[in-house]
């Protein structure tokens, strides 16, 4: 299976956090891998999850404690740029495949940022700027290609007096 790699990172992102949290806090993960040889699904929330692990000879089916002590906020980033300051990252799903060999990803990121819209896609769009990265801007609406040729759009909406949005990253 080719994306046997994927396994040990997140078997250590299933054996981590176990402190409690509020319940409004937890970030959502979904995470499904396959390929012709077998698959990996992880989904898991404030409650925990589930890991299941398919494939030639392998059937692995585990429950997993709850993970929502990552920090994606911090390990989060495009090319060098990080999410609005303050933004909190609501939910996260994983798809990938390379079944009859063609590699396919998409990252989808759920987030809320402690501006408005306009000015967090602002302050994105000059990061993006300093590190040389093109984006294009329609509206509250940022999108381009990362370093590795995977396309992206991060999206802005409101939310109140903040913003909320997702981030999208697609490989193919």
């Amino acid at each position: 299976m080719r994306l046997a790699f994927l396994i040990p990172p997140m078997m250590l992102l299933a054996a981590c956090g176990s402190e409690e949290k509020k319940a409004d806090e937890g970030t959502q993960v979904s995470i499904n891998a396959g390929g012709d040889g077998g698959g990996v699904k992880i989904r898991t929330g404030k409650d925990g999850g589930n890991l299941k692990i398919g494939g030639e000879g392998v059937a692995i089916d585990v429950d997993i404690p709850d993970f929502v002590d990552l920090d994606i906020e911090s390990d989060f980033d495009i090319d060098g740029v990080k999410l609005y300051p303050g933004s909190k990252v609501t939910k996260v799903d994983v798809d990938a495949s390379d079944k009859g060999g063609a590699d396919k990803a998409t990252v989808k990121l759920g987030f809320t940022s402690p501006a408005p819209p306009t000015k967090a896609a602002d302050w994105m769009a000059g990061e993006f700027a300093q590190k040389g990265v093109k984006v294009t801007r329609s509206g509250d609406t940022l999108a381009g290609k990362d370093k590795d040729g995977a396309d992206f759009r991060i999206n802005f909406a409101p939310d109140g007096a903040n913003a909320k949005g997702e981030v999208v990253i697609t490989k193919v």
